[in-house]
């Protein structure tokens, strides 16, 4: 059974769009403002990812968007209708839309991105770390405890294995 979904990109008053009351997903500090900055630099990423909302212009997807662009000072911002939805694809879609799915590849990203932009968009970078020499403690006399969860043993085994090999100081936990 195929199903055709025609919506539209429509721009309205942004008063007149309602955050939803029981949206799960929050955005903080530092973050936030990075997602105002981007709208203000960027406002045709709007145009791209508009805010979902239902028949009475309550918000399914894009309430931290939403909160940023009255931030920025928008007054008018695109949204699509999901009024082909029933109740419950609603409610799945309000938790589907953020779930982070898949893993950043952060080799091509430091590779072949500018990571100060990646930075300035708002993708939080890990710190560095060179894995091809490993820091022996004892040379820098510092020493640091890194904590790292695996969700079986033969894995928790091969990482501890490995750092032993490459001559860390290492105890097994958990």
């Amino acid at each position: 059974m195929a199903m055709e979904i025609i919506s539209g990109i429509e721009y309205i008053n942004i008063k007149l769009v309602i955050p939803h009351p029981n949206n799960p997903r929050l955005i903080k500090d530092d973050k936030f403002k990075k997602l105002v900055k981007s709208i203000k630099d960027f406002p045709e990423m709007l145009e791209l990812r508009p805010i979902v909302v239902d028949d009475n212009f309550i918000v399914l997807g894009g309430n931290m968007r939403l909160r940023a662009c009255k931030e920025a000072g928008l007054k008018r911002v695109p949204i699509i209708k999901a009024n082909h939805l029933t109740p419950e694809q609603q409610k799945r879609f309000i938790i589907t839309d953020n779930v982070g799915f898949g893993e950043w590849d952060w080799d091509i990203l430091a590779n072949e991105w500018d990571t100060d932009q990646l930075t300035e968009w708002g993708l939080d970078l890990p710190i560095p770390i060179d894995f091809e020499e490993p820091m022996d403690p004892k040379e820098k006399n510092e020493s640091f405890i890194i904590e790292v969860k695996f969700d079986n043993d033969t894995d928790r085994q091969s990482a501890y294995n490995k750092l032993i090999a490459d001559g860390f100081k290492c105890n097994l936990k958990g």
